[in-house]
């Protein structure tokens, strides 16, 4: 039995017999102060009327009227005159009485009260006795309706104990319950902490709880900043804070030869004429003020643009990935006019001839050596035609961008006609020998010819379009198809733009609550810069997921370290590791020790760790070593 329940029944037992002890005291109390009443009542109304007969001529006709006057108005049972020798002169009764009282009541609770008498006199002769009783009618009501009122009250009074007393009994079970809920948060690699109670049983538990998850927090926390810092040192340039040269040319590999951006795209480069005269011309804190200026404007450029990235490549060149502009104009002109009204004005009397732009086009699986080249032409030519030129080239092979509206169409007929696809990829474990789950990967057949577009190809223009939603939920249904009929588990990509849709996870768990059989082996991964743009949104998607048995993870993990601290309470149960970081890692010790510790940090809260984007098998014995539990990218199969 809960202990609410057993709560209502000591009240109610408390209640029962304070009640009854106070029902029977009240009821006796008011019985006898009534009878008191009616009796003082008795006796002055009997010697106020006999005085007033004794003023009187003893006219046997006007002592009736006189006692039928004050019987009519003053509420009586009887009023009787008697002479000294017995014989009755004048007697009034009242013929019916109505108590305003059940039966059972006055027969339980009799109200027992003595008539008042008082002599009449004649002179100095008695004339006779005078004897009258009140209506007590009234005190039967009276009495009634005290008892009424009082049990009443004490039922509201009950009632009102046992809700505040159970409301006592939860707020006092509260901290009983969170402690609970933490432990089992705990089970789950979320690591929240509650507030301690007043009572010290409980203080003391709930204390050794918030004191671990505490330092399991600043662990963590410590951690994350020391992995950023290891970051900065390691993939940032230390004037500009902009990509490393090593760093940025890892990003433009992963924009050429990934999917996770458009087939096309435009690469900026930005070049400041003579670094050496700037440093002669300038001194070198003026010339580092000026490169931190450039590089912080080009950083800018990137916010809310997804894949978007400035690095240094050199000392006075800079470069800039830029996958979601439609054209290498739009691109060049955007980064041009930031470049124009946020720097030049600050510099233009020192520097007036600042920079020179060129923008290319580029597409995907092109040669990177050969895009570099081409976009170093470009800026020679841009060099020629004046101080703060830019030069921007189209790619001539490249298919005309279609419009907003046939796009619209495309998409809504490849959820509604079935063009949706899944390619699978494996995620290895991290010897590379035992598989993990496969990644389902969206595709989108173009045409009839069964053209197939990658999710970087139309999945940006589909967020403009507000289209991921009923896309992602397409892409779920196929992967829940897929595992009704296969065995293993399956991971699929959920949009950053679809996280934050309220009524997609609504239809999301309703779709996942009719297929209960196959929660437990279907896994959702965010990208990282979508989970830190609508972490509340995420939290509560991922705490959903969780209850339904899914795994919850992070793709392309790596470039938000500094807000790793808010993973801790999440219940992650994986996550990829940015590309970037796995290329080349035989021969970048820095970012080999980034990863170590990444990996330290994960696995302390029970989170496995991928490399995303592997191109050698040669790399998985180093990436084991480092801690990856898993493994994925072309290397792997």
């Amino acid at each position: 039995m809960s202990l609410i329940k057993q709560l209502w029944i000591a009240i109610t037992l408390v209640m029962t017999i304070a009640f009854g002890g106070s029902m029977i005291v009240s009821v006796l109390s008011a019985r006898h102060y009534l009878e008191q009443q009616l009796q003082v009542k008795n006796i002055d109304n009997a010697t106020a009327l006999a005085l007033s007969l004794t003023q009187l001529e003893k006219d046997e006709t006007l002592v009736g009227l006189l006692v039928a006057a004050q019987f009519d108005v003053g509420h009586y049972r009887f009023i009787r005159i008697v002479s000294p020798t017995g014989q009755t002169l004048v007697e009034r009764v009242a013929t019916s009485q109505q108590v305003g009282a059940p039966d059972w009541f006055v027969k339980l609770i009799p109200i027992h009260t003595t008539p008042g008498q008082a002599l009449i006199q004649d002179g100095w002769n008695q004339y006779g006795t005078l004897t009258l009783a009140s209506q007590d009618s009234y005190a039967y009501q009276s009495l009634w309706d005290g008892t009424v009122e009082l049990l009443l009250w004490f039922v509201i009074g009950a009632a009102i104990t046992g809700m505040v007393g159970t409301l006592l009994m939860r707020i006092i079970t509260r901290p009983l319950g969170e402690v609970v809920g933490q432990a089992k948060a705990i089970a789950e690699r979320r690591f929240l902490t509650i507030t301690e109670p007043r009572t010290p049983e409980l203080r003391s538990v709930a204390h050794a709880m918030n004191e671990m998850v505490s330092r399991l927090k600043a662990m963590f926390n410590e951690e994350a900043a020391r992995l950023e810092a290891l970051r900065k040192k390691v993939n940032l340039d230390a004037v500009t804070g902009l990509s490393s040269r090593e760093y940025f040319l890892s990003h433009l590999r992963e924009a050429l030869q990934g999917d996770q951006f458009g087939s096309t795209g435009t690469l900026i480069l930005v070049r400041l004429p003579d670094l050496n005269a700037l440093n002669a011309q300038l001194g070198r804190q003026q010339t580092d003020a000026l490169l931190k200026d450039i590089g912080t404007t080009l950083y800018d450029s990137g916010n809310e643009r997804v894949g978007q990235r400035a690095g240094r490549v050199k000392g006075a060149e800079f470069a800039i990935v830029c996958p979601t502009f439609a054209t290498a104009t739009e691109a060049a002109r955007d980064i041009h006019d930031r470049l124009m009204h946020a720097v030049l004005p600050k510099w233009r009397n020192k520097v007036p001839d600042l920079f020179h732009l060129s923008a290319v086009r580029y597409h995907r699986d092109q040669n990177m050596g050969e895009l570099l080249a081409r976009a170093d032409e470009t800026l020679a030519r841009a060099a020629n035609q004046g101080p703060n030129s830019w030069q921007a080239v189209e790619n001539d092979q490249a298919k005309a961008a279609l419009p907003a509206e046939q796009w619209r169409t495309l998409l809504t007929e490849a959820v509604t006609g079935g063009r949706l696809a899944l390619s699978f990829f494996p995620v290895m474990s991290g010897d590379g020998a035992n598989p993990l789950h496969q990644e389902g990967v969206i595709r989108l057949q173009m045409d009839a010819t069964g053209t197939l577009l990658t999710a970087g190809d139309f999945m940006p223009m589909a967020a403009q379009l507000n289209l991921t939603a009923p896309i992602d939920l397409g892409v779920v249904k196929l992967a829940i198809e897929h595992l009704r009929s296969t065995a293993g588990d399956i991971a699929v990509n959920l949009s950053a733009e679809t996280v934050a849709d309220f009524t997609f996870r609504h239809e999301l768990t309703q779709l996942l609550k009719t297929y209960p059989e196959v929660c437990q082996r279907l896994l959702f991964e965010v990208p990282e810069y979508g989970v830190f743009k609508q972490f509340e949104a995420f939290r509560e998607m991922a705490h959903t997921l969780k209850q339904l048995g899914c795994r919850v993870g992070i793709e392309y993990f790596g470039q938000h370290f500094a807000d790793s601290g808010k993973l801790a309470d999440l219940g992650l149960d994986y996550i990829k590791v940015h590309p970037s970081y796995i290329r080349d890692i035989a021969t970048n010790e820095g970012n080999q020790e980034l990863l170590r510790g990444l990996c330290k940090v994960a696995h302390a809260i029970g989170i496995t760790v991928v490399a995303q984007g592997v191109e050698s098998k040669a790399d998985l014995p180093l990436l084991a070593t480092l801690g990856f539990d898993g493994v994925t990218g072309p290397g792997v199969k």
